[in-house]
Protein backbone atom coordinates (compact mmCIF):
# COMPACT_ATOMS: atom_id res chain seq x y z
CA UNK A 1 0.00 0.00 0.00
CA UNK A 2 1.26 3.20 -0.63
CA UNK A 3 2.23 5.39 2.01
CA UNK A 4 -0.14 8.47 0.92
CA UNK A 5 -3.09 5.90 0.31
CA UNK A 6 -1.88 4.73 4.45
CA UNK A 7 -1.98 8.18 6.16
CA UNK A 8 -5.27 9.29 3.98
CA UNK A 9 -6.77 6.26 5.53
CA UNK A 10 -5.85 7.35 8.75
CA UNK A 11 -7.62 10.82 8.04
CA UNK A 12 -10.93 8.13 7.50
CA UNK A 13 -9.92 6.49 10.73
CA UNK A 14 -9.65 9.39 12.87
CA UNK A 15 -12.95 10.92 11.49
CA UNK A 16 -14.70 7.95 11.74
CA UNK A 17 -14.00 7.87 15.65
CA UNK A 18 -14.43 12.23 15.89
CA UNK A 19 -18.04 11.28 15.36
CA UNK A 20 -18.22 8.58 18.03
CA UNK A 21 -16.61 11.16 20.63
CA UNK A 22 -18.40 14.05 19.46
CA UNK A 23 -21.72 12.60 20.43
CA UNK A 24 -20.24 11.70 24.20
CA UNK A 25 -20.15 14.90 24.65
CA UNK A 26 -22.48 17.13 22.37
CA UNK A 27 -25.61 16.98 24.09
CA UNK A 28 -24.22 17.60 27.29
CA UNK A 29 -24.92 21.77 26.57
CA UNK A 30 -27.81 21.26 24.29
CA UNK A 31 -30.65 19.49 26.76
CA UNK A 32 -32.34 22.43 28.35
CA UNK A 33 -33.40 23.28 24.39
CA UNK A 34 -34.43 19.61 23.45
CA UNK A 35 -36.36 19.85 26.93
CA UNK A 36 -38.06 22.69 25.96
CA UNK A 37 -39.05 21.75 22.33
CA UNK A 38 -39.82 17.90 23.04
CA UNK A 39 -41.34 18.83 26.92
CA UNK A 40 -39.52 16.15 28.20
CA UNK A 41 -39.19 15.66 31.97
CA UNK A 42 -35.87 14.97 33.84
CA UNK A 43 -35.82 11.36 33.67
CA UNK A 44 -36.31 11.68 29.82
CA UNK A 45 -33.53 13.77 29.52
CA UNK A 46 -31.15 11.56 31.22
CA UNK A 47 -32.58 8.87 28.72
CA UNK A 48 -31.35 10.83 26.10
CA UNK A 49 -28.01 11.48 27.06
CA UNK A 50 -27.77 7.48 28.84
CA UNK A 51 -29.17 5.44 26.11
CA UNK A 52 -25.89 5.86 23.62
CA UNK A 53 -24.07 5.44 26.88
CA UNK A 54 -25.53 2.27 27.74
CA UNK A 55 -25.99 0.48 24.31
CA UNK A 56 -22.11 2.03 22.86
CA UNK A 57 -20.69 0.11 26.19
CA UNK A 58 -22.78 -3.03 26.27
CA UNK A 59 -22.00 -4.02 22.57
CA UNK A 60 -18.02 -2.99 22.55
CA UNK A 61 -16.70 -6.25 23.01
CA UNK A 62 -19.24 -7.88 20.92
CA UNK A 63 -18.31 -5.24 18.49
CA UNK A 64 -14.43 -6.09 19.10
CA UNK A 65 -15.45 -9.66 18.12
CA UNK A 66 -17.22 -8.99 14.80
CA UNK A 67 -14.82 -6.88 13.54
CA UNK A 68 -11.70 -10.06 14.67
CA UNK A 69 -14.30 -12.38 12.62
CA UNK A 70 -15.99 -10.69 10.25
CA UNK A 71 -12.98 -8.35 9.37
CA UNK A 72 -11.93 -4.70 10.28
CA UNK A 73 -12.65 -3.22 6.92
CA UNK A 74 -16.32 -4.51 6.57
CA UNK A 75 -16.64 -3.48 10.32
CA UNK A 76 -15.92 -0.24 9.93
CA UNK A 77 -18.07 0.72 6.98
CA UNK A 78 -21.38 -1.24 8.63
CA UNK A 79 -20.81 0.69 11.72
CA UNK A 80 -19.98 3.78 10.11
CA UNK A 81 -23.19 3.43 8.12
CA UNK A 82 -25.52 2.26 11.21
CA UNK A 83 -24.04 5.97 13.17
CA UNK A 84 -24.38 8.18 10.60
CA UNK A 85 -28.13 7.02 9.65
CA UNK A 86 -28.98 7.25 13.37
CA UNK A 87 -27.29 10.31 13.52
CA UNK A 88 -29.70 11.64 10.80
CA UNK A 89 -33.20 10.29 12.61
CA UNK A 90 -31.59 11.68 15.97
CA UNK A 91 -31.78 15.03 13.89
CA UNK A 92 -35.05 14.66 12.66
CA UNK A 93 -37.23 12.93 15.90
CA UNK A 94 -40.12 14.74 16.51
CA UNK A 95 -40.68 13.19 20.00
CA UNK A 96 -38.81 11.92 23.04
CA UNK A 97 -39.47 8.12 21.95
CA UNK A 98 -37.77 8.68 18.90
CA UNK A 99 -34.53 10.57 20.14
CA UNK A 100 -33.85 8.18 22.51
CA UNK A 101 -34.56 5.11 20.22
CA UNK A 102 -31.96 6.67 17.71
CA UNK A 103 -29.84 7.12 20.35
CA UNK A 104 -29.78 3.80 20.99
CA UNK A 105 -29.26 2.92 17.59
CA UNK A 106 -26.54 5.19 17.36
CA UNK A 107 -24.54 3.50 20.01
CA UNK A 108 -24.65 -0.47 18.17
CA UNK A 109 -23.30 1.50 15.28
CA UNK A 110 -20.73 2.94 17.76
CA UNK A 111 -19.64 0.13 19.65
CA UNK A 112 -19.13 -1.55 15.52
CA UNK A 113 -16.95 1.48 14.75
CA UNK A 114 -14.77 2.64 17.17
CA UNK A 115 -13.13 -0.82 17.65
CA UNK A 116 -12.69 -1.71 14.24
CA UNK A 117 -11.17 1.74 13.78
CA UNK A 118 -8.66 1.60 16.32
CA UNK A 119 -7.90 -2.09 14.92
CA UNK A 120 -7.02 -0.91 11.61
CA UNK A 121 -4.46 1.25 12.70
CA UNK A 122 -2.39 -1.42 13.68
CA UNK A 123 -2.85 -2.75 10.72
CA UNK A 124 -2.33 0.09 8.55
CA UNK A 125 1.07 1.08 10.46
CA UNK A 126 2.49 -2.26 11.14
CA UNK A 127 6.29 -0.61 11.66
CA UNK A 128 6.19 0.20 15.14
CA UNK A 129 7.22 3.82 15.09
CA UNK A 130 4.95 4.94 12.30
CA UNK A 131 2.31 3.01 14.49
CA UNK A 132 3.02 5.04 17.62
CA UNK A 133 2.80 8.63 15.43
CA UNK A 134 -0.29 7.65 13.60
CA UNK A 135 -2.34 6.65 17.30
CA UNK A 136 -0.52 9.97 18.27
CA UNK A 137 -2.75 11.86 15.59
CA UNK A 138 -5.81 9.88 16.23
CA UNK A 139 -5.75 10.33 19.51
CA UNK A 140 -4.66 14.03 19.18
CA UNK A 141 -8.65 14.15 16.88
CA UNK A 142 -10.51 12.20 19.76
CA UNK A 143 -8.85 15.51 21.82
CA UNK A 144 -10.29 17.88 19.42
CA UNK A 145 -13.73 16.09 19.55
CA UNK A 146 -13.74 17.19 23.52
CA UNK A 147 -12.96 20.58 22.90
CA UNK A 148 -15.23 20.57 19.61
CA UNK A 149 -18.36 18.98 21.43
CA UNK A 150 -19.18 21.33 23.96
CA UNK A 151 -18.55 24.49 22.10
CA UNK A 152 -20.97 22.67 19.01
CA UNK A 153 -23.45 21.80 21.12
CA UNK A 154 -23.81 25.47 22.46
CA UNK A 155 -23.59 27.07 19.43
CA UNK A 156 -26.47 24.88 17.42
CA UNK A 157 -28.48 24.96 20.32
CA UNK A 158 -28.35 28.28 21.05
CA UNK A 159 -28.36 29.96 17.44
CA UNK A 160 -29.79 27.23 14.98
CA UNK A 161 -31.41 24.41 16.42
CA UNK A 162 -30.83 21.19 18.50
CA UNK A 163 -31.66 18.87 15.91
CA UNK A 164 -28.07 20.10 13.94
CA UNK A 165 -26.08 18.66 16.79
CA UNK A 166 -27.03 15.05 15.39
CA UNK A 167 -27.33 16.20 11.67
CA UNK A 168 -23.89 17.19 11.22
CA UNK A 169 -22.55 13.96 11.42
CA UNK A 170 -24.15 12.92 8.05
CA UNK A 171 -21.85 15.09 6.18
CA UNK A 172 -18.87 13.97 8.23
CA UNK A 173 -19.83 10.47 7.93
CA UNK A 174 -20.43 10.72 3.96
CA UNK A 175 -17.07 12.18 3.59
CA UNK A 176 -15.53 9.38 5.82
CA UNK A 177 -16.91 6.80 3.85
CA UNK A 178 -15.92 7.93 0.70
CA UNK A 179 -12.34 8.35 2.07
CA UNK A 180 -12.35 5.22 3.31
CA UNK A 181 -13.30 3.38 0.11
CA UNK A 182 -10.74 5.21 -2.13
CA UNK A 183 -7.85 4.89 0.59
CA UNK A 184 -8.35 1.05 2.70
CA UNK A 185 -6.88 -1.83 0.73
CA UNK A 186 -9.37 -4.70 -0.14
CA UNK A 187 -10.05 -6.97 2.73
CA UNK A 188 -10.62 -9.98 3.88
CA UNK A 189 -12.23 -12.34 6.76
CA UNK A 190 -10.46 -12.00 9.95
CA UNK A 191 -8.74 -14.97 11.37
CA UNK A 192 -10.83 -15.98 13.92
CA UNK A 193 -14.12 -18.10 13.07
CA UNK A 194 -17.29 -18.15 15.01
CA UNK A 195 -18.85 -15.18 17.11
CA UNK A 196 -19.32 -17.12 20.14
CA UNK A 197 -22.82 -16.17 20.93
CA UNK A 198 -22.48 -17.45 24.10
CA UNK A 199 -19.57 -15.22 25.60
CA UNK A 200 -21.49 -12.27 23.31
CA UNK A 201 -24.62 -12.57 24.98
CA UNK A 202 -22.96 -12.45 28.61
CA UNK A 203 -20.36 -10.33 28.51
CA UNK A 204 -23.15 -7.50 26.34
CA UNK A 205 -25.65 -8.39 29.40
CA UNK A 206 -22.84 -7.92 32.31
CA UNK A 207 -22.35 -4.25 30.31
CA UNK A 208 -25.78 -3.75 30.27
CA UNK A 209 -26.45 -4.35 33.71
CA UNK A 210 -23.54 -2.47 35.59
CA UNK A 211 -23.94 0.46 32.88
CA UNK A 212 -28.17 0.99 33.40
CA UNK A 213 -27.36 0.50 37.54
CA UNK A 214 -24.77 2.91 37.78
CA UNK A 215 -26.78 5.58 35.39
CA UNK A 216 -29.90 5.03 37.56
CA UNK A 217 -28.31 4.62 41.11
CA UNK A 218 -28.30 7.90 42.01
CA UNK A 219 -32.18 8.67 41.26
CA UNK A 220 -33.44 5.20 42.31
CA UNK A 221 -31.88 4.90 44.74
CA UNK A 222 -28.42 2.67 45.78
CA UNK A 223 -30.39 0.33 47.91
CA UNK A 224 -33.24 -0.08 45.52
CA UNK A 225 -34.15 -3.72 44.10
CA UNK A 226 -34.24 -2.40 41.14
CA UNK A 227 -30.71 -1.70 41.51
CA UNK A 228 -29.31 -4.62 43.47
CA UNK A 229 -31.03 -6.77 40.84
CA UNK A 230 -28.97 -5.14 38.35
CA UNK A 231 -25.81 -5.26 40.26
CA UNK A 232 -26.59 -8.71 40.71
CA UNK A 233 -27.60 -9.55 37.39
CA UNK A 234 -24.19 -7.91 36.14
CA UNK A 235 -21.91 -10.10 38.45
CA UNK A 236 -24.05 -13.05 37.56
CA UNK A 237 -23.67 -12.60 33.85
CA UNK A 238 -19.52 -11.96 34.88
CA UNK A 239 -19.38 -14.91 36.34
CA UNK A 240 -20.81 -16.91 33.61
CA UNK A 241 -18.53 -14.99 31.03
CA UNK A 242 -15.61 -15.98 32.58
CA UNK A 243 -16.94 -19.82 33.16
CA UNK A 244 -18.03 -19.75 29.22
CA UNK A 245 -14.99 -18.37 27.98
CA UNK A 246 -12.47 -20.83 30.44
CA UNK A 247 -14.63 -23.71 28.44
CA UNK A 248 -15.14 -22.75 25.26
CA UNK A 249 -12.94 -24.10 21.81
CA UNK A 250 -13.08 -20.78 20.25
CA UNK A 251 -13.09 -17.85 23.06
CA UNK A 252 -14.28 -14.70 22.05
CA UNK A 253 -11.81 -13.39 24.35
CA UNK A 254 -8.98 -15.86 25.72
CA UNK A 255 -8.53 -14.37 29.57
CA UNK A 256 -5.11 -15.34 29.43
CA UNK A 257 -4.31 -12.54 28.27
CA UNK A 258 -5.66 -10.59 31.57
CA UNK A 259 -2.50 -12.00 32.96
CA UNK A 260 0.33 -10.00 31.10
CA UNK A 261 1.01 -7.18 33.48
CA UNK A 262 1.10 -4.80 30.60
CA UNK A 263 -2.25 -5.14 29.09
CA UNK A 264 -4.15 -5.56 32.72
CA UNK A 265 -2.15 -2.69 34.24
CA UNK A 266 -2.54 -0.53 31.03
CA UNK A 267 -6.31 -0.89 31.32
CA UNK A 268 -6.31 0.40 34.95
CA UNK A 269 -4.75 2.91 33.80
CA UNK A 270 -6.88 4.01 30.82
CA UNK A 271 -9.60 3.60 32.92
CA UNK A 272 -8.12 5.99 36.00
CA UNK A 273 -7.78 8.52 32.85
CA UNK A 274 -10.77 8.11 32.16
CA UNK A 275 -12.58 8.62 35.69
CA UNK A 276 -10.87 12.16 35.75
CA UNK A 277 -11.55 13.10 32.15
CA UNK A 278 -15.27 12.34 31.85
CA UNK A 279 -15.99 13.59 35.29
CA UNK A 280 -14.59 16.65 34.95
CA UNK A 281 -15.73 17.81 31.92
CA UNK A 282 -19.10 16.67 33.21
CA UNK A 283 -19.27 18.68 36.70
CA UNK A 284 -17.22 21.40 35.17
CA UNK A 285 -19.90 22.25 32.78
CA UNK A 286 -21.99 22.59 35.66
CA UNK A 287 -20.21 24.49 37.74
CA UNK A 288 -19.16 27.14 34.95
CA UNK A 289 -22.97 27.55 34.62
CA UNK A 290 -24.38 27.16 37.60
CA UNK A 291 -21.93 29.01 40.09
CA UNK A 292 -19.61 31.28 37.54
CA UNK A 293 -22.78 32.45 35.30
CA UNK A 294 -21.23 31.21 31.94
CA UNK A 295 -24.19 30.93 28.66
CA UNK A 296 -23.71 27.59 27.05
CA UNK A 297 -21.96 28.69 24.36
CA UNK A 298 -19.10 30.06 26.91
CA UNK A 299 -18.83 27.01 28.89
CA UNK A 300 -18.38 24.82 26.26
CA UNK A 301 -16.06 27.72 24.77
CA UNK A 302 -14.21 27.48 28.10
CA UNK A 303 -12.71 23.90 27.65
CA UNK A 304 -11.47 24.49 23.99
CA UNK A 305 -7.58 25.62 25.44
CA UNK A 306 -7.58 22.52 27.82
CA UNK A 307 -8.66 19.98 24.66
CA UNK A 308 -6.22 21.60 22.06
CA UNK A 309 -3.13 21.36 24.44
CA UNK A 310 -3.70 17.85 25.16
CA UNK A 311 -4.61 17.26 20.60
CA UNK A 312 -1.14 18.82 20.28
CA UNK A 313 0.47 17.19 23.53
CA UNK A 314 -0.90 13.90 21.82
CA UNK A 315 0.63 14.09 18.38
CA UNK A 316 4.06 14.67 20.15
CA UNK A 317 3.54 12.23 23.11
CA UNK A 318 5.08 9.37 21.04
CA UNK A 319 8.65 11.01 20.73
CA UNK A 320 8.44 11.99 24.71
CA UNK A 321 7.53 8.28 25.12
CA UNK A 322 10.51 6.93 22.93
CA UNK A 323 13.12 9.47 25.14
CA UNK A 324 11.37 8.52 28.55
CA UNK A 325 10.04 5.17 28.38
CA UNK A 326 6.05 4.28 28.64
CA UNK A 327 5.99 3.81 32.42
CA UNK A 328 7.38 7.81 33.13
CA UNK A 329 5.94 9.28 30.34
CA UNK A 330 2.03 7.93 31.46
CA UNK A 331 3.26 8.18 35.37
CA UNK A 332 4.29 12.23 34.26
CA UNK A 333 0.68 12.30 32.43
CA UNK A 334 -0.88 10.91 35.46
CA UNK A 335 0.45 12.75 37.73
CA UNK A 336 0.02 16.66 36.14
CA UNK A 337 -3.61 15.91 36.17
CA UNK A 338 -3.89 14.73 39.60
CA UNK A 339 -2.37 18.20 40.69
CA UNK A 340 -4.41 19.91 38.21
CA UNK A 341 -7.73 18.49 39.54
CA UNK A 342 -6.35 19.38 42.94
CA UNK A 343 -5.23 22.66 42.00
CA UNK A 344 -9.45 23.38 40.12
CA UNK A 345 -10.76 21.80 43.67
CA UNK A 346 -9.39 25.14 45.70
CA UNK A 347 -11.51 27.78 43.26
CA UNK A 348 -15.55 28.15 44.65
CA UNK A 349 -16.96 31.50 43.48
CA UNK A 350 -16.49 34.28 42.70
CA UNK A 351 -13.29 33.43 40.45
CA UNK A 352 -12.34 34.35 37.44
CA UNK A 353 -11.86 31.78 34.65
CA UNK A 354 -8.21 33.33 33.56
CA UNK A 355 -7.84 32.04 37.38
CA UNK A 356 -8.88 28.44 36.43
CA UNK A 357 -7.21 28.72 32.78
CA UNK A 358 -3.74 27.45 33.99
CA UNK A 359 -4.88 24.66 35.65
CA UNK A 360 -6.75 23.40 32.77
CA UNK A 361 -3.88 24.35 30.38
CA UNK A 362 -1.72 21.70 33.37
CA UNK A 363 -4.63 19.14 32.89
CA UNK A 364 -4.78 19.08 28.79
CA UNK A 365 -1.12 18.83 29.52
CA UNK A 366 -1.31 16.03 31.38
CA UNK A 367 -3.87 13.81 29.22
CA UNK A 368 -2.17 14.11 25.91
CA UNK A 369 0.63 12.43 27.70
CA UNK A 370 -1.41 9.37 28.02
CA UNK A 371 -1.96 9.06 24.61
CA UNK A 372 0.84 6.10 23.81
CA UNK A 373 -1.17 3.99 26.42
CA UNK A 374 -3.03 3.18 23.52
CA UNK A 375 -0.40 1.67 21.57
CA UNK A 376 1.19 -0.06 24.15
CA UNK A 377 -2.06 -1.81 25.60
CA UNK A 378 -2.97 -3.40 22.17
CA UNK A 379 0.61 -3.99 21.42
CA UNK A 380 0.35 -6.39 24.34
CA UNK A 381 -2.14 -8.92 22.38
CA UNK A 382 -1.16 -10.09 18.64
CA UNK A 383 -2.40 -8.47 15.67
CA UNK A 384 -5.07 -10.92 15.21
CA UNK A 385 -6.74 -10.22 18.10
CA UNK A 386 -6.62 -6.45 17.69
CA UNK A 387 -10.00 -6.10 17.34
CA UNK A 388 -11.21 -7.35 20.76
CA UNK A 389 -8.38 -5.88 22.40
CA UNK A 390 -9.77 -2.53 21.21
CA UNK A 391 -13.28 -3.12 22.20
CA UNK A 392 -11.97 -3.79 25.98
CA UNK A 393 -9.45 -0.99 25.70
CA UNK A 394 -12.95 1.38 24.60
CA UNK A 395 -15.10 -0.92 27.20
CA UNK A 396 -12.20 -0.01 29.90
CA UNK A 397 -12.64 3.71 28.80
CA UNK A 398 -16.44 4.16 28.87
CA UNK A 399 -17.15 2.13 32.13
CA UNK A 400 -14.76 4.30 33.97
CA UNK A 401 -15.72 7.14 32.54
CA UNK A 402 -19.21 6.50 33.20
CA UNK A 403 -18.19 5.74 37.42
CA UNK A 404 -16.35 9.17 37.44
CA UNK A 405 -19.81 11.05 36.42
CA UNK A 406 -21.97 8.68 38.85
CA UNK A 407 -19.26 8.30 42.03
CA UNK A 408 -18.47 12.13 41.52
CA UNK A 409 -22.00 12.54 41.78
CA UNK A 410 -23.15 10.72 44.40
CA UNK A 411 -20.16 11.91 46.55
CA UNK A 412 -21.14 15.34 45.69
CA UNK A 413 -24.82 14.93 46.62
CA UNK A 414 -23.40 13.24 50.07
CA UNK A 415 -21.30 15.85 51.22
CA UNK A 416 -23.46 19.01 49.99
CA UNK A 417 -26.30 17.09 51.48
CA UNK A 418 -24.06 17.16 54.67
CA UNK A 419 -23.02 20.84 55.06
CA UNK A 420 -24.65 24.14 56.00
CA UNK A 421 -25.15 27.46 54.92
CA UNK A 422 -27.05 28.62 51.32
CA UNK A 423 -27.90 25.93 48.70
CA UNK A 424 -24.59 27.83 46.35
CA UNK A 425 -22.29 26.95 49.52
CA UNK A 426 -23.65 23.33 50.11
CA UNK A 427 -23.01 22.68 46.60
CA UNK A 428 -19.39 24.29 46.15
CA UNK A 429 -18.81 21.81 49.49
CA UNK A 430 -19.72 18.82 47.71
CA UNK A 431 -18.06 19.57 44.13
CA UNK A 432 -14.95 20.62 45.67
CA UNK A 433 -14.54 17.53 47.77
CA UNK A 434 -15.39 15.49 45.15
CA UNK A 435 -12.87 16.63 42.91
CA UNK A 436 -10.17 16.31 45.60
CA UNK A 437 -11.61 12.45 45.41
CA UNK A 438 -11.10 12.05 41.60
CA UNK A 439 -7.47 14.16 41.95
CA UNK A 440 -6.31 11.00 44.49
CA UNK A 441 -7.93 8.22 42.32
CA UNK A 442 -5.82 9.75 39.24
CA UNK A 443 -3.05 10.13 41.35
CA UNK A 444 -3.48 6.48 42.18
CA UNK A 445 -2.99 5.34 38.36
CA UNK A 446 0.76 6.57 38.74
CA UNK A 447 2.55 3.36 40.58
CA UNK A 448 0.07 1.46 39.12
CA UNK A 449 1.81 3.27 35.39
CA UNK A 450 5.30 2.43 36.82
CA UNK A 451 4.66 -0.89 37.56
CA UNK A 452 2.82 -2.59 34.96
CA UNK A 453 4.34 -0.54 32.14
CA UNK A 454 8.21 -0.69 33.13
CA UNK A 455 9.13 -3.48 30.90
CA UNK A 456 6.91 -2.06 27.47
CA UNK A 457 10.25 -1.76 24.80
CA UNK A 458 10.53 1.40 22.73
CA UNK A 459 10.19 1.06 19.08
CA UNK A 460 13.29 0.15 17.52
CA UNK A 461 14.84 2.51 14.41
CA UNK A 462 15.21 -0.21 12.18
CA UNK A 463 12.52 -2.22 12.81
CA UNK A 464 11.51 -3.63 9.25
CA UNK A 465 8.24 -2.08 7.62
CA UNK A 466 5.67 -4.32 6.20
CA UNK A 467 2.72 -4.04 3.64
CA UNK A 468 -0.43 -4.31 5.85
CA UNK A 469 -3.19 -6.61 4.86
CA UNK A 470 -6.36 -5.45 6.33
CA UNK A 471 -8.66 -7.77 7.91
Amino acid sequence: MEKNRRWWALVAVALGTFMTYLDNNVVNVALPSIQRDLQLTISGLEWITSAYVLVFAGLLLAGGRIADVLGTRGAFFGGLAVFTLASIGAGLAQNEELLIGARAVQGIGAALLTPAALALITQLFPDARERATAIGIWGGVGALALAIGPFTGGILSQHVSWGWIFLINAPIGVATAVLAAVSFPAGRRGESRGLDLPGVVTSSLALFALTYALIEGESDGWTSGTILAAFGLAAAAAIAFVVIENRSANPMMDLSFLRSRVFSGGLLVMGLWAFGVFGIYFYMAIYLQNVLGFSPTEAGSAFIPMALIMAVLATVAPRIEARFGAARTVAAGLALMAIAIGGIASYGEGTSYLALLPWFMLYGIGGGALVPLNNVILGAMPPGRAGIASGMLNVSREVFGLLGITILGAILTNRSNAATGTELHRYLAGYQFSLVVAAILVGLGIPVALWSLRSVKQPAAAETELEPVLV
